[in-house]
């Protein structure tokens, strides 16, 4: 049978990113299908009713949704270069610092960018904050996962392609000369 991949995605977000660094971390053939979030495909709304959003993982016409939950399927589907270590305690450190990406760096780093004023120092203190607790975990190790990237890597890839973005933008130095770990990580 000819396993069929397809990825449903948009250039501009970092969670439509992790499966695409996955699929090449395991040398995956996919077809790539980019959409317009301002105008969501029938394919889109079909294969994600509950969320309506991107990444879908489409494998043999069956839809996966939600970048961390795509990045396991694909590390359980196939084995080659695993982003997941096999130790319990080690695959629940990749899960937290995954999910302290999703749920506390990434809207703190929102939050410097879209609001103003008095709003936007409070929310930078938090980001900043923020990127002392991923350096502190960074110390000793190459990767989050240690000497191999996992999955905390992949939910913190942001940081290497879109930070020099929110620098231009906000005029902010966040992390240049701040942070040495996640510089050299980045």
């Amino acid at each position: 049978m000819v396993e069929e991949v397809k990825l449903l995605k948009t250039w501009s977000s970092p969670f439509g990113l992790r499966p695409i660094w996955v699929l090449k971390l395991k040398c995956i053939q996919y077809e790539s299908i980019d959409e317009d979030l301002s105008n969501k495909s029938a394919l889109l709304l079909q294969l994600n009713p509950i969320y309506k959003k991107i990444p879908i993982l489409v494998y043999n016409g069956k839809p996966i949704s939600e970048s961390l939950v795509i990045l396991e399927y694909l590390d359980q589907t196939w084995t080659q270069n695993p982003i997941m270590p096999q130790h319990p305690l080690e695959k629940a450190r990749q899960r937290f610092w995954a999910k302290f990406n999703d749920e506390k760096l990434l809207p703190s780093i929102w939050s410097v960018f879209t609001k103003e004023g008095k709003q936007r120092e409070e929310s930078m203190e938090e980001l900043v904050e923020n990127l002392k607790l991923a350096e502190e975990e960074l110390q000793g190790k190459r990767f989050f996962r240690g000497d191999k990237i996992g999955v905390a890597d992949l939910a913190f890839g942001w940081l290497a392609n879109l930070m020099s973005v929110f620098e231009q933008v906000t005029g902010f130095k966040v992390i240049d000369g701040k942070f040495l770990l996640l510089s050299t990580w980045i």
